[in-house]
């Protein structure tokens, strides 16, 4: 089974906003909801692919002739690759019934840990979906970053609980999901947190917390201030703001601003090791890839899984070799080419 059999096979079984698209831009699915789409015209998560494809490598092949190394050490663990699957939630509304998200994240959790990288695991309103999602680290060995939705500091205390219980290596928080309908419905309500709620929740857990969908200095700086180890730069997906910038534009500003003090990771529209690479050449610690692993999942379960991380780190590995990066840290900003 190849990649491209994969999404052939998640054509037959993903229900009915999700393409399976050969390449996952965000054109067909353009403005659904349920399903991958967004808020107001729905051009988010188009513009976040755009612009990784605006970017371009710098071929360079006047080096050593190596192996390549495309491991990424992190938080006391080591990867295969420096990429790993993001959350995803509501696969059963968003996607169809034949996973739900208990059953997703089974799958995903244990299929690429043992492909060598690790899944964000998504939340939601039903307590099934966390509890399901933190055992599946658990059976893992704590290969997994749960992700917990910013919910009233009541719940996100029980929430931590089940994150304790699971032994992950670090846990997040998709702070961009505070323009999700659900959330506002709470009582009492969750969503956005100042930096004092924030180092609150941080301190609940002691494995490193990161901060997902941080779109400006500012508000990276501030999740410093809340004791973050890690950030994820996110629009979540380009599904929750209308008129975001993409991640492309934003992520070179953000790692000057938090100057190597915490882990930075990105996210939206990365949909290949070339932008993998181009990621970590404008200062990333690491990608997030979501949307593609859904239709790995649907389409191959376990092998669509690991056909896909296949796919996208001999894609990285190859860029590598031919950039004249022999090593992760080897990658430098020289080594992309953007429109100036």
């Amino acid at each position: 089974m190849n990649f491209n059999d994969v999404l052939k096979e998640a054509r037959t079984c993903i229900g009915n906003y999700c393409k399976a698209c050969p390449v996952c831009n965000g054109m067909a699915c353009r403005n659904q909801m349920p399903g991958p789409g967004a808020k107001g015209v729905g051009d988010g998560a188009i513009r976040n692919y755009q612009k990784w494809q605006e970017i371009r490598v710098n071929m360079d092949t006047l080096c050593e002739n190596a192996p390549v190394d495309a491991s990424l050490e992190i938080f006391g663990k080591k990867f295969k690759y420096p990429f790993f699957a993001g959350p995803v939630g509501a696969v059963a509304m968003h996607y169809s019934d034949k996973y739900n998200d208990m059953t997703y994240n089974n799958v995903l959790v244990d299929a690429c840990a043992k492909a060598g990288i690790a899944a964000f695991t998504g939340d939601g309103v039903n307590p099934a979906v966390m509890e399901g999602a933190t055992a599946a680290i658990e059976a893992a060995a704590g290969v997994g970053v749960p992700t917990v939705k910013p919910w009233n500091l009541d719940t996100v205390r029980e929430k931590m609980e089940l994150v304790k219980k699971s032994g992950a290596f670090a846990v997040a928080m998709d702070v961009d999901a505070a323009g999700l309908p659900f959330l506002k419905n709470m009582t009492p309500p969750a969503g956005s947190k100042t930096v004092e709620e924030l180092k609150e929740i941080v301190g609940m857990v002691d494995v490193p917390f990161i901060v997902k969908g941080i779109m400006t200095p500012k508000a990276a700086l501030k999740a410093m201030e809340a004791g973050a180890a890690a950030i994820l730069v996110s629009n979540h997906g380009g599904r929750v703001l209308d008129q975001c910038p993409a991640t492309a534009e934003v992520l070179e500003d953000i790692v000057k601003a938090v100057d190597g003090k915490i882990k930075v990771f990105v996210d939206g529209g990365i949909r290949t090791g070339t932008d993998v690479f181009k990621a970590l050449a404008m200062g990333a610690d690491g990608v997030i890839i979501a949307r593609p692993f859904v239709s790995a999942v649907y389409g191959g379960g376990a092998e669509g899984v690991q056909c896909y991380v296949d796919k996208i780190g001999a894609e990285l590995e190859d860029t590598m070799a031919m950039c004249g990066a022999k090593t992760l840290a080897d990658i430098t900003p020289d080594m992309i080419w953007k429109v100036k």
